[in-house]
């Protein structure tokens, strides 16, 4: 039986049932991902920051065979200059998109007046306040746990979703340590009315990346995973390899000829071509189970939580 459905901003605003975004994982943020995600009741999403623009807009039409359900998309400021992203993702009917790495001043007036919401990913208030002040509908509130590229100056979601709740009206969605109906419990009681996974998604039934990658994560501990290049910009969370433990030490080195590799790590397995991009939350991870599977667990988790806080603490 399926969970019942949430109501709140999050959810009227990407028209899904639930309010659990699958996270822009570069290369990995595709149609095959994203549609089991949005057949499951969350939000799919289509990454841009691979900068592989015809894969993309290939991967955006395969969307249409996958699923009927809302998806939305990523636009990753940095990586797409000198393309027309903004003008593609409004031609494609697209009514919710996540930016990142840039300041979304560039495109939020243009995609509101294509009646598409806008919500910008931030890692510390600062960052958060100046997106409110160039208009987006929400925020995605990053915890310096989760994975991937970060700030230099990393602060745990603990800390950083309950300040910019204190700052903020609008609608957030917490990054960073969620994987399950506690941690998206959590989330909530600190002001969230979203979640957006990206370890628990990268390494689920229906992600593309290899098995061996999956498996390292269900293998890893929660210290399993390093921080890296926090000397520039940007810094990583990964995994625990050699490669990474090698370039720990380093204060600062070329990220992107450390991830020439990708093919090689993602699809093909060797978990030592390249950087495996994955947050703290590693340690939480016991199993690899289909995007459904995860979904509806997490709804689960997350009444029995709410549920059990009001019979436990409340008159």
């Amino acid at each position: 039986m399926a969970e019942k459905p949430v109501r709140n901003r999050v959810t009227a605003m990407t028209g899904t049932d639930y309010p659990i975004i699958q996270a822009p994982m570069g290369w990995i943020a595709r149609s095959q991902l994203a549609a089991a995600v949005s057949n499951a009741g969350g939000l799919g999403v289509i990454e841009t920051a691979s900068g592989e623009f015809d894969n993309i807009r290939a991967e955006v039409a395969k969307m249409r065979d996958l699923t009927d359900k809302p998806f939305g998309m990523n636009v990753a400021l940095s990586y797409v200059k000198g393309t027309n992203i903004i003008d593609f993702v409004i031609e494609q009917g697209i009514k919710f998109v996540t930016t990142s790495s840039g300041s979304p001043n560039v495109c939020t007036k243009a995609f509101q007046e294509a009646g598409i919401k806008v919500f910008h990913v931030v890692p510390t208030l600062d960052m958060a306040l100046k997106a409110i002040d160039y208009g987006v509908d929400g925020l995605v509130v990053e915890g310096g746990e989760g994975g991937g590229f970060k700030n230099p100056s990393p602060v745990s979601s603990m800390v950083l979703l309950p300040l910019i709740r204190s700052r903020v009206d609008v609608p957030i969605i917490a990054a960073g340590g969620i994987c399950d109906g506690v941690s998206m419990a959590g989330a909530f009681a600190m002001g969230a009315e979203g979640v957006q996974m990206g370890t628990r998604m990268l390494s689920c039934a229906d992600s593309p990346v290899h098995n061996n990658w999956k498996q390292a994560v269900v293998d890893a501990k929660e210290t399993d995973t390093v921080f890296l290049n926090q000397a520039s910009r940007p810094a990583l969370r990964a995994l625990r390899t050699e490669r990474t433990d090698g370039l720990l030490p380093l204060g600062k080195f070329n990220v992107m000829e450390q991830m020439a590799g990708i093919p090689e790590l993602y699809f093909g397995g060797d978990m030592e071509a390249a950087i495996p991009l994955s947050g703290q939350v590693v340690g939480r991870i016991d199993a690899v189970k289909s995007a459904e599977e995860i979904l509806q667990e997490t709804m689960a988790g997350f009444y029995a939580s709410v549920d059990r806080l009001a019979s436990s603490y409340t008159a």
